[in-house]
């Protein structure tokens, strides 16, 4: 069964947590955090969402995001994720 899809409103801040296949490293070298940043600004512009802060760990990263728009936070995660593979 599919999960629900989940809920985020214009303007309200949250906090989204992305880890790694099986809680599997996904960061292995300076380069990669680099590359993951780079991918993100450029989807959170694309997306007009606001990155206040991140944490990048060896297999998840945090991330605090506000949305213009409701599906902004799913459009930025779905793009880091077609990216960063």
């Amino acid at each position: 069964m599919p999960r629900k899809p989940r809920m985020y409103m214009a303007g309200v801040p949250c906090h989204v947590i992305q880890r790694g296949n099986n809680r599997e490293a996904c960061f292995f070298s300076d380069q990669d955090n680099q590359f993951y940043l780079e991918c993100l600004q450029e989807a959170c512009e694309r997306y007009d969402v606001s990155c206040h802060a991140y944490v990048l760990m060896t297999n998840h990263t945090h991330l605090l995001l506000t949305p213009s728009c409701p599906d902004g936070v799913s459009k930025v995660m779905q793009s880091l994720g077609r990216r960063y593979v």
